[in-house]
C-alpha cells in the first residue's frame, strides 16, 4: 500500500497528526500502564482504613494515631500533585512521570519494612507524593495523545481503574487478615508492586508530541506522531509540523486573563467534591456502622460498591461525548445530592443500601468526568500545572474533611447530609459557571 496522501501535507498541528496517526495499540498500551499505577494510588489511599487496626497493634498505639499515616500520604499527595505537575510544564512529562511513579513504587514498596511508627509516617509521606505526582502527569500524557473526537471517552474510562483497585484492595484486605498485626505489612507491599511494574513500562513511552512542538522541538514531536502511526498500523506518513511555541508561564498565570474565572470554578469544584466524597464513603458509614449497619465498613460491601461505580464510569463516558462535559458533570452533581438526600427519608435496610449503591454510582462517575474536563480547558503550558493545583485542592478536601464533616455528622446527621448535598450542588453550580466546554476541542 502506499502513504495516504493528506497527512503527508506540510503544517499539521498536533491534533491533525493525532489523527492521521489514529488511535489503536499505541493508545491502549498506554491506557493499561495508567491504569495499572492509577490501579495502585487506589489501593494506596483506600488502604488507609484497612491497615490502621493492624498498625496499631504492631506499634503498640491506639488506631486514632496510626491514623496518621493516612494524614502524612494526603499531604504528601497535595505535595506532590502541585510540584510535579509545575515540573512537568517546565522539563517534560516523561521525566517526571518516571520519577512520580519511581518514588510511588520504592517508597510503597519500602513501607512495608518500616521498623518503627517514625520510619512509617516517613514512608507513607513520601509515597504520597510520588501517588500525587502520578495524578496530573498521567491525566495530562494521555489527553495529548489522543485526538478531540476520542479524548473525553477514554479519559473517564482510565479513572474507573479506581474500581478496578477497589475490588483489588477489598480482596487483598480478605487475604491479608490471617496475618494478624502484620496484616499492613503484606497490603502495603502488594498495593506498591503494581506501580513497581509501571517504572518498568513507562520507560517506554515517549515525550507528548504537544510538548516537544511547543519547545521547539518539532522534529522529536514529528517522529514521536509517526511512531503512534506506526504502532497503530495507520500507513501515513506525518508532515512538517505547525510550530506552536509555548511561553513558560508561573503558576500565577492560572488565575490570570481569560484563565482566572475557569481555575476559580473548577478548583473550587474540585474541593468541594472532595469534601463530600469523604463525608460519604468515610464519615458517613461510621454513623450508619454505630446505628446497626456495619456491613457498610466490610470488604464484602466494598467490592459491591466498587462494581457499581463501573456503570457509572460507563455512562459518564458516554455522557462527555454525546452531551459535553459540562452537562454530563452538573448531571451527575445533582443526581449526587439527590442521592444525598435519600438517606434522610429513613434507616430501612433498602434505603440505606440504595441510596449508598445510588451515590457510589454517581459520584465516581463525577469524577470520571472531572479528571476528563479539567486537563481539556488549559493551554499545554499549564496544563500539568493545572491538574496538578487540581489534585492538590482536592487533598486539601480530604485534609479538611475531618474538621468540616465529622463533627456535624456525630451530632446532627440531617444537617450534615444537607451539608453534604449542599457541596455537591454548589459544586454543579460552579461547574456550569465555567466559560468553557471542551468536547471536540483540539489541545492547544
Amino acid at each position: 500500500m502506499t502513504a495516504a496522501a493528506a497527512p503527508s501535507m506540510p503544517g499539521l498541528t498536533i491534533e491533525q497528526g493525532l489523527r492521521a496517526a489514529g488511535v489503536g495499540r499505541f493508545q491502549y498500551r498506554l491506557f493499561i500502564v495508567f491504569g495499572l499505577v492509577w490501579m495502585a494510588d487506589a489501593m494506596q489511599v483506600l488502604a488507609i482504613g484497612f491497615t490502621a487496626p493492624s498498625i496499631a497493634a504492631t506499634f503498640g498505639i491506639p488506631v486514632p494515631t496510626a491514623l496518621q499515616t493516612g494524614t502524612a500520604f494526603f499531604t504528601g499527595m497535595l505535595a506532590g500533585a502541585f510540584a510535579f505537575g509545575r515540573l512537568a510544564d517546565r522539563i517534560g512529562r516523561r521525566p517526571v512521570l518516571l520519577i512520580a511513579v519511581l518514588i510511588d513504587a520504592a517508597c510503597g514498596v519500602a513501607s512495608a519494612f518500616a521498623p518503627d511508627f517514625q520510619w512509617l509516617l516517613a514512608l507513607r509521606l513520601l509515597t504520597g507524593i510520588g501517588v500525587g505526582g502520578t495524578l496530573p502527569v498521567d491525566y495530562t500524557l494521555m489527553a495529548e495523545f489522543l485526538p478531540a473526537a476520542r479524548r473525553g471517552r477514554w479519559l473517564v474510562l482510565l479513572e474507573s481503574f479506581w474500581a478496578v483497585g477497589t475490588v483489588a484492595l477489598a480482596v487483598l484486605a480478605l487475604a491479608a487478615a490471617p496475618w494478624g498485626s502484620d496484616a499492613w505489612r503484606l497490603i502495603f507491599f502488594v498495593t506498591g508492586l503494581p506501580a513497581l511494574v509501571g517504572v518498568v513500562c513507562r520507560l517506554f513511552i515517549p515525550e507528548s508530541p504537544l510538548f516537544l512542538n511547543g519547545s521547539g522541538r518539532s522534529a522529536e514531536a514529528r517522529a514521536v506522531l509517526q511512531r503512534v502511526a506506526r504502532a497503530n498500523g495507520a500507513e501515513v506518513v506525518i508532515g512538517r509540523l505547525q510550530p506552536q511555541p509555548m511561553a513558560r508561564a508561573s503558576v500565577r498565570a492560572l488565575f490570570a486573563g481569560g484563565l482566572r474565572r475557569r481555575s476559580v470554578c473548577l478548583f473550587a469544584a474540585w474541593g468541594l467534591i472532595s469534601v463530600a466524597y469523604y463525608g460519604v464513603f468515610v464519615y458517613l458509614p461510621v454513623r450508619l456502622a454505630g446505628e446497626g449497619f456495619g456491613f457498610m465498613r466490610g470488604q464484602v460491601f466494598l467490592i459491591v460498591l466498587a462494581l457499581v461505580q463501573l456503570p457509572g464510569f460507563a455512562l459518564a463516558a458516554w455522557g462527555v461525548e454525546r452531551w459535553g462535559r459540562k452537562p454530563t458533570l452538573i448531571g451527575f452533581l445533582l443526581l449526587s445530592a439527590a442521592g444525598c438526600g435519600l438517606y434522610s427519608l429513613g434507616r430501612a435496610p433498602a434505603l440505606v443500601v440504595g441510596s449508598t449503591l445510588l451515590m457510589s454510582f454517581a459520584l465516581l462517575g463525577t469524577w470520571g468526568a472531572l479528571y476528563a474536563f479539567t486537563p481539556e480547558v488549559y493551554p499545554t503550558r499549564l496544563r500539568a500545572s493545572g491538574m496538578g493545583t487540581a489534585g492538590a485542592t482536592a487533598r486539601l478536601g480530604g485534609l479538611f474533611a475531618p474538621a468540616i464533616v465529622a463533627p456535624v455528622m456525630a451530632t446532627h446527621f440531617t444537617l450534615a447530609l444537607a451539608l453534604l448535598s449542599s457541596f455537591l450542588v454548589a459544586a454543579a453550580v460552579a461547574i456550569g459557571c465555567v466559560d468553557i466546554e471542551s468536547r471536540n476541542r483540539a489541545l492547544d
